[in-house]
């Protein structure tokens, strides 16, 4: 029997029936059916990745918010309690080295001190994430995303900062690795990228000496490890997204989903 058309579950453009792989992005005709729902295609495609992020986020501020209406209440206009963001991950010196905390490496990601903190990560994520999905694909993203918050809050431990939140260090991640691939690639779109995310550092940091508070030693963390993060695992241009890559990303996003259940299930339990 003849093989017709298909659209490629990558990319979305034609297969000819002459084709075995796609002519656009190599993708196999005869992909296993997971492949189908990858990080990089189906129902999990990069706008529907970056979207599940954000409402992780903001899901997990409304909890942090009913909790602290729970217990001593909110801190000031739709701003958690120390105590709620505490028991539902927040990171540092003192939850790690007082109680041992080290899953809040991965939790404080998600969690925000008000609402002017979470529009403002949200809103640099929503504008960042699409040019990394461009350039890596939306598995290797979401690993950068996670890898780069990790390192992130491992410098700011090391640096012995007692308490902090906030997806700027996952955040800042994507930054590195925009940062790495706009030197790596050269040529005037790498050297204009580059120019562009070099600017949105400058600005991290000057915000970071005016207002206080801002957690420098995350940020700087978090560009580190996106770049170590994109130059080990690779962009477009170099290599296509492979089963490793899937492989990876659905371990971060497994790891983070147990981490945040369960921060969630004890602070309940708890408070």
């Amino acid at each position: 029997m003849k093989q017709r058309a298909i659209l490629c579950p990558k990319c979305k453009r034609l297969i000819g029936s002459e084709e075995k792989v796609c002519s656009w992005c190599g993708t196999s005709r005869n992909s296993p059916w997971w492949q189908f729902m990858s990080w990089t295609g189906g129902a999990l495609a990069g706008d529907w990745l970056v979207k599940a992020i954000i409402t992780i986020n903001l899901v997990y501020f409304t909890i942090s918010i009913l909790l602290s209406l729970r217990g001593a209440g909110i801190s000031g206009f739709l701003s958690p309690s120390q105590g709620s963001l505490l028991l539902l991950g927040a990171t540092g010196t003192y939850p790690i080295d007082y109680y041992g905390r080290y899953w809040t490496l991965i939790s404080a990601n998600y969690l925000h001190g008000g609402i002017l903190h979470i529009v403002f990560n949200l809103m640099a994520f929503n504008q960042l994430a699409p040019k990394v999905i461009s350039e890596y694909g939306s598995s290797r993203m979401f690993s950068i995303y996670t890898i780069g918050g990790v390192i992130g809050y491992v410098v700011s431990y090391m640096a012995g900062v007692p308490f902090t939140i906030g997806a700027s260090a996952a955040v800042c991640g994507l930054i590195g690795a925009l940062l790495y691939y706009g030197k790596s690639r050269g040529g005037v779109y790498g050297g204009a990228l580059y120019r562009e995310v070099s600017g949105w550092v400058i600005s991290l940091f000057m915000f970071g000496l005016i207002f206080p508070g801002i957690n420098n030693w995350a940020h700087g963390g978090g560009i580190l490890g996106g770049i170590i993060a994109g130059a080990l695992i690779g962009y477009n241009e170099r290599r296509r997204e492979n089963n490793f890559d899937h492989a990876l990303a659905i371990l971060c996003g497994l790891v983070t989903i147990s981490v945040l259940g369960w921060a969630v299930i004890r602070a309940y339990i708890y408070s």
